[in-house]
């Protein structure tokens, strides 16, 4: 009489209350596992965004709400570019660049893209009524109290600085950047022709890829895609790059002071409610996860002590054959093991198989298995399913077989 035939026998000839419990359990793990999943890589895009992102501060229209740090620009509202002006004749310490942007839907043979128009360095340098501010100085030059500078140097003579820090030194009216993905979704490389707006614009360069939004879209001169666009001289958002820890702490009333028709946004702020949703979903996991493995263990614990009820007359038979308490009880247990780990298995890959779908699509994250979760999954799943069986698998080894055969 060996244990491990007696359990497999025991799951094979009753499998559907098994089942119903199985899918409690797995149900639980699956919740857990997606939602942490998508938490961690949300935090791991939000860093690598972080990193990407030249700009640290966002001015935008007072009536934006403000969802991704990052797309900040696709909400649709504008406000004057004579903002720039404003914020580049008012001198601010700790402001090192401004760029402001303005993003229009439009298709390339029949393809809808995003055309974001960027306002280059040697716009700045043109205007004679910023020369001398503190956000023009010669190449080379090491001006400010940056740690890193945030000026024109040398770099941004480059197109491809665009995607390192967020400004590019010089763009011609009818200059297209591609981003990595945008530019092989339309087989496009550097000096094609590609039709946007009406008018015939040449591929300047490709940009390498960020792992950003920014793969997705084509850059072109902001004043070029205001007059194609109609939309006239407006903005969607202008972009901050500060530093100067000594003047950090009064930029941001500084620069709501002078325009107080917009709101100012700082990455800290955002990324801080991010991490803070983040965290509310972790802990929602392990919410989901514990009323989930509760229902599963209740379920369990009700199909055993059905098992025991039905079965008696086999466990008082096994025992008079002489199998042993103890052994009754591994029966059982060993039933709820199984339970348990086929639970948190299947909930592991059904979990990671959903946060791997749902991810790219709530949130353009890419989620990848998380083999921790996987022994947090079955873990969990099996000690819950071993406790919810300890109390009838005692009942059961408790029975007296002469009783049993005596009421039958």
């Amino acid at each position: 009489m060996k244990l491990r035939s007696m359990i497999w026998k025991e799951l094979w000839q009753r499998p559907t209350p098994m089942l119903t419990s199985l899918l409690a359990v797995t149900l639980g793990v699956t919740a857990m596992v997606a939602i942490q999943n998508i938490t961690v890589f949300s935090e791991r895009k939000i860093a690598g965004d972080m990193e990407s992102l030249g700009a640290n501060v966002l001015v935008l229209p007072p009536e934006v709400t403000l969802q991704d740090y990052y797309s900040a620009d696709m909400h649709g509202h504008t406000m004057p570019e004579e903002y720039v002006s404003r914020l580049a004749l008012a001198r601010m310490p700790g402001v090192e660049n401004l760029a402001p942007k303005l993003c229009i839907e439009s298709d390339v043979d029949s393809i809808p893209v995003t055309v974001t128009g960027v306002l280059p360095q040697s716009e700045f340098q043109a205007k004679s009524a910023w020369q001398g501010l503190g956000l023009i100085s010669p190449v080379g030059t090491d001006r400010g109290c940056c740690a890193t500078k945030a000026n024109v140097s040398a770099g941004e003579d480059n197109p491809n600085s665009l995607a390192t820090n967020r400004t590019i030194q010089d763009l011609g009216d009818r200059d297209l950047i591609l981003g990595h993905d945008l530019a092989a979704q339309l087989g496009a490389k550097v000096g094609d022709k590609l039709p946007v707006l009406g008018e015939s614009f040449s591929v300047l360069t490709v940009l390498p890829s960020t792992g950003t939004i920014d793969d997705s879209r084509m850059f072109a001169h902001l004043h070029s895609v205001q007059d194609l666009s109609g939309a006239g001289p407006v903005v969607n958002v202008i972009e901050i790059m500060a530093c100067c820890e000594d003047a950090a702490g009064d930029l941001i009333s500084n620069l709501s002071s002078e325009l107080p028709e917009t709101r100012v946004i700082t990455i800290a702020q955002v990324v801080e409610t991010q991490v803070a949703v983040n965290g509310l979903m972790s802990r929602l996991s392990w919410v989901f996860l514990s009323i989930l493995l509760l229902v599963g263990g209740a379920s369990i614990a009700s199909v055993m002590y059905a098992n025991v009820t039905e079965r008696r007359n086999e466990i008082g038979t096994l025992m008079a054959l002489g199998a042993s308490r103890r052994f009754v009880t591994r029966m059982f247990l060993g039933k709820a093991v199984l339970l348990g780990l086929a639970g948190g298995l299947g909930g592991f890959f059904v979990g990671t198989i959903v946060a791997a779908v749902l991810g790219p699509q709530l949130l353009g994250i890419y989620v990848e298995p998380l083999p921790q979760l996987l022994v947090v999954g079955m873990v969990a799943a099996t000690i819950v399913a071993v406790t919810a069986s300890y109390l009838p698998a005692r009942r059961a080894a408790g029975l007296d077989p002469c009783l049993v055969f005596n009421d039958a």
